[in-house]
C-alpha cells in the first residue's frame, strides 16, 4: 500500500475534491489495486488449480469488474457508462456460471418461476448490490469497514458448512481490506476508488446469492441454517441496501434522476449531526452488527417476521437521524 500511494502520487492519479465529495484536497485513489493484487496473490498460493478451474467464471468476472473500476478511476466514466459496463461481468456470472436466485425461498408462495424472470431478478440483484456498496464509499474507512464485517461473516458461515473455497476467498479479501484500512482511516492517505468499491461490491453480491442458495438447501436442524434466507442476507448487507433505497426514494420524491449525486447518504446525515468520520463509521458498523445479531437471534423465524422488523428498524434509524438534525439546526 505505501508503494502504491507513492506511485499514484508521482503519476498524479488523484481523486479531486468538489461537487458532492467531502474531502477538500487531492488524494491518491485506486486503493483497490493493492486490495485486489494482495488478495489474488494470496489465493494463488492457497487454492489448487482444481479450485481455480471450478470457479474460473467467478474470478474472470471479478477481474473484469476490477478493470471497469480501474478504467473509471483513470478516465472518469459517466454514471450511465459505468452502469452499462457492469453488465458484462454480471452476465458472465448469470449465464456461464449459473449464479442465480432460483426461487422465492419461501418469501412468497409461487409454484413455478420462469427462467427469464430468474435471470432478470439475478442480474438486477448483482447490479444493485454492487452499486449500493459503491455508494457508501463516501467517508474515510466506511466502505472498507463494512466490507470487512460482511465478508468476515460470510467467510465464517461458509466455513461452518464446509464451503472452504468461498470461505477462503471471503477471509482473504477481508484481510486485504483490513490492511487497506490502516491507510484509509481518517485522516486517510488513499481512497479505495471505484477500482476497489465496484470489485468488492461485486464480490459481496456474488457471496450474498451463494449464501441465499446454500442456506436454503441446508437440512432443517443444521446449526448454520437460517430459516429466512432472503431476510438474513438483507441483514448482513443492510447498510448499503438501506442507504441506497433511502437515497433513491428521496431523489424520486423530488423528481430527480436516481443517478444524480447528492449529499443525502446516511454517512452525510451523521456528519451533519456533528459526528467525525471515525465516529460515523463506528456507528454504521455497529448498526450493521446489530442487524446481523438480529438475524442470528431470529434464525428460526420466517421472512414474515424478520422482514417487517428490518423495515421498522430502518424507519426508526431514519427518524432518529432527521430528529437529531432538526435539534442541531
Amino acid at each position: 500500500m505505501p508503494v502504491l500511494i507513492k506511485i499514484l502520487s508521482q503519476w498524479k492519479l488523484y481523486d479531486s475534491p468538489g461537487d458532492h465529495k467531502i474531502h477538500s484536497d487531492f488524494k491518491p485513489s485506486m486503493g483497490g489495486v493493492a486490495i485486489f493484487l494482495g488478495a489474488i496473490f494470496a489465493l494463488l498460493m492457497s487454492l489448487s488449480l482444481i479450485n481455480w478451474s471450478e470457479q474460473k467464471y467467478f474470478f474472470i468476472s471479478l477481474t473484469v469488474m476490477f478493470m471497469i473500476g480501474l478504467r473509471d478511476d483513470v478516465l472518469a466514466l459517466t454514471p450511465k457508462q459505468k452502469l452499462y459496463s457492469q453488465f458484462l461481468p454480471v452476465l458472465l456470472l448469470v449465464f456461464l456460471d449459473n449464479v442465480t436466485l432460483n426461487s422465492t425461498y419461501g418469501l412468497i408462495d409461487l409454484p413455478f418461476v420462469p427462467n427469464w424472470i430468474i435471470w432478470i431478478i439475478s442480474i438486477f440483484t448483482l447490479i444493485i448490490l454492487t452499486n449500493a456498496y459503491n455508494l457508501i464509499d463516501g467517508v474515510d474507512g466506511l466502505a472498507g469497514s463494512i466490507g470487512v464485517v460482511v465478508l468476515t461473516f460470510f467467510g465464517l458461515w461458509f466455513y461452518s458448512i464446509d464451503q472452504l473455497v468461498f470461505s477462503l476467498v471471503c477471509m482473504t479479501f477481508a484481510g486485504a481490506i483490513l490492511g487497506f484500512l490502516f491507510f484509509n482511516w481518517q485522516p486517510s492517505k488513499i481512497f479505495m476508488g471505484d477500482t476497489g468499491a465496484l470489485m468488492i461490491g461485486f464480490l459481496i453480491s456474488f457471496m450474498a446469492i451463494q449464501f441465499i442458495n446454500l442456506n436454503f438447501q441446508l437440512p432443517v436442524g443444521h446449526q448454520a441454517k437460517f430459516q429466512a434466507s432472503i431476510s438474513t442476507a438483507i441483514c448482513i448487507v443492510i447498510i448499503p441496501v438501506f442507504d441506497t433505497l433511502r437515497v433513491i426514494i428521496l431523489r424520486l420524491r423530488k423528481w430527480q434522476s436516481p443517478f444524480k449525486a447528492d449529499r443525502n447518504h446516511l454517512h452525510h446525515q451523521f456528519l451533519n449531526i456533528g459526528f467525525s468520520h471515525g465516529k460515523t463509521v463506528i456507528v454504521l458498523v455497529m448498526i450493521n452488527l446489530v442487524f446481523i445479531g438480529l438475524a442470528w437471534l431470529l434464525r428460526n423465524q420466517s421472512d414474515t417476521l424478520i422482514l417487517p422488523s428490518i423495515i421498522v428498524l430502518c424507519l426508526a434509524i431514519n427518524f432518529f437521524v432527521k430528529k437529531a438534525q432538526k435539534v442541531i439546526l
